[in-house]
């Protein structure tokens, strides 16, 4: 399949969700993927008769830059890689929320081997069990909350 931009060969099929069961899919070559990720953006703020580029210039975190590598906020969010492992801890405010939208927290609890020692796999339990105990009291269900108490409660005595 041929870009739809240019007479490459498509390399990136982009499918967009516009709503109400509408999609948009575009069929781009590596280069135009590149420029395309910026246009939606300015195509918001035209709407909004701002002018696109210093209103993109001003909303990217292109600003936060790693002093090991150089890489910027922006290249990782284009290519998807960090240049070094200092990249984490110089993106860190911006990576905290990205890494709770993807992920649904922001801490890797891993998994644990069918053949752990029994208290490990008891701590763990008890982990998830507190973690949705506070979850099921924010989201007010105290009935399942109380089961999930008195389960901890079993867990813990023997």
């Amino acid at each position: 399949m041929k870009c739809q931009r240019c007479p490459k060969q498509a390399t990136l099929h982009i499918t967009e969700v516009l709503g109400d069961e509408r999609f948009e899919e575009v069929h781009l070559c590596e280069d135009c993927a590149k420029k395309y990720l910026y246009e939606p953006q300015q195509k918001k703020n035209a709407k909004q008769g701002v002018t696109a580029t210093s209103e993109v210039e001003e909303d990217t975190p292109a600003g936060a830059r790693c002093p090991s590598c150089g890489m910027t906020f922006l290249e990782f969010r284009n290519h998807g890689r960090f240049g070094c492992a200092h990249d984490y801890d110089a993106f860190k405010p911006d990576l905290l929320p990205l890494m709770e939208s993807v992920h649904g927290d922001t801490k890797h609890a891993g998994k644990i081997p069918r053949r752990a020692p029994r208290t490990a796999t008891t701590q763990a339990e008890l982990a998830q069990l507190r973690h949705r105990l506070q979850t099921l009291i924010d989201e007010e269900k105290y009935e399942e909350a109380a089961r999930t108490r008195d389960r901890i409660k079993e867990l813990e005595t023997s």
